[in-house]
């Protein structure tokens, strides 16, 4: 696998890291697996931020692809039970424990334009990238303000986790631009047929 190539069809409106991985998952949108692969982790890696651009990822396996999608089952089953006002010990301790590893090793390299860009101190570590997830979960569920924003999106057939961070936090959609635009499209198309519907004539 060579280095990480740019998104394709990834989204990151939710909000958080942690959120942005959860939506990776089956029937989180009505989607199938989208960590389908080794080098699709990879390709996610690089998108969201964990892995800087043009790191090479060849030490990304199906040892990695598991973990990662252990975790994304954790964080989804602890963030769903917090909604819910209940608790999932079980997967708060596994947070917890991938969240005390030691973050990546970071520094500064000259690009060639003479730009400084960031790099990895060392070949890339799962652990480390775990952690990275984790520590970002602890986060969340350790700030009041960011907790209460934490939603599930109303739009048909989605279950993604967001943030809610618009003014008097009334947001009900993961996206305006995908399950909202959903949304008022089904909305016209509704309102369209009952208008185009035959009125009852009166015998």
């Amino acid at each position: 696998m060579a280095a990480g190539k740019g998104s394709c069809d990834w989204r990151f409106d939710s909000g958080r890291l942690c959120l942005d991985l959860v939506a990776t998952g089956i029937g989180t949108s009505g989607t199938c697996e989208l960590l389908d692969g080794t080098d699709r982790l990879a390709d996610w890696l690089v998108a969201a931020g964990l892995v800087p651009k043009g790191t090479c990822l060849d030490v990304v396996d199906d040892t990695w692809l598991l973990s990662f999608r252990l975790l994304r089952t954790g964080v989804d089953r602890l963030l769903t039970a917090e909604l819910g006002g209940r608790g999932a010990d079980g997967a708060l301790e596994r947070v917890n424990e991938l969240a005390a590893a030691p973050p990546p090793g970071l520094r500064a390299v000259r690009a060639r334009n003479g730009a400084l860009v960031r790099a990895f101190s060392a070949e890339p570590e799962c652990g480390a990238l775990l952690a990275a997830v984790a520590r970002d979960v602890v986060e969340l569920l350790t700030d009041p303000e960011a907790r209460a924003g934490l939603r599930r999106c109303e739009g048909d057939n989605c279950r993604r986790l967001y943030l809610d961070t618009s003014r008097g936090r009334r947001r009900r959609w993961c996206s305006s631009e995908v399950c909202g635009n959903r949304e008022r499209v089904a909305r016209h198309r509704r309102r369209a047929a009952a208008l185009a519907a035959p009125a009852d004539v009166p015998a």
